[in-house]
């Protein structure tokens, strides 16, 4: 059974299009009959993920650090609920328990989620997909960035090119099922 982790936004207040997109991807999740790796939030897009993973037959493992229970209300309804001590912890459990990584559009620890995994990809750390779900638009700054980085020598074309961008959640699933098995 393969499992993927989600990184998104656990921020409330955001258009309702976000917690509807993150649904979308945890129901087709359920779907391919995968598990879902998420940092256990159950308020906006990660509440919308687990809802839809769960709703839909998925298995679902929760990691969220001690400090971050009462903030983003601990989903405790999962297959696997583990508590770590602190962020770093919880990012070194989801990704070994991962086969693949979706990021969504999400602030600054959906950010740093991806760039961590995406560097470690790049250092020969591991060789997971790393999938980007941008339907609209919102990550276009980073991926022009990192375009400046290439052309200017920062960084390597073959490192940009770990990346998989996707606008459409059933093609951003496929890619990882083609790039998992």
């Amino acid at each position: 059974m393969l499992s993927l982790t989600v990184f998104c936004s656990a921020h409330t207040g955001i258009d309702p299009r976000y917690e509807r997109l993150a649904e979308e991807v945890g129901v087709e999740i359920g779907r391919r009959g995968w598990t879902l790796v998420w940092g256990a939030g159950a308020v906006s897009m990660m509440g919308a993920v687990a809802r839809g993973a769960r709703a839909h037959g998925a298995r679902l493992i929760g990691v969220i650090p001690e400090s971050l229970l009462s903030r983003e209300l601990g989903d405790r309804d999962v297959h696997e609920f583990v508590v770590t001590r602190d962020m770093r912890q919880r990012k070194a459990i989801m990704d070994e328990r991962s086969d693949a990584f979706l990021a969504m559009p999400g602030g600054i620890g959906t950010l740093e989620e991806l760039l961590e995994v995406w560097t470690a990809r790049t250092l020969g750390m591991h060789n997971k997909p790393v999938v980007i779900l941008d339907p609209w638009g919102d990550f276009a700054p980073l991926r022009e960035q990192i375009e400046q980085l290439v052309a200017k020598g920062f960084m390597r074309r073959e490192a940009a090119d770990e990346l998989e961008w996707c606008v459409d959640v059933g093609d951003a699933l496929d890619h990882v099922a083609r790039s998992v098995s």
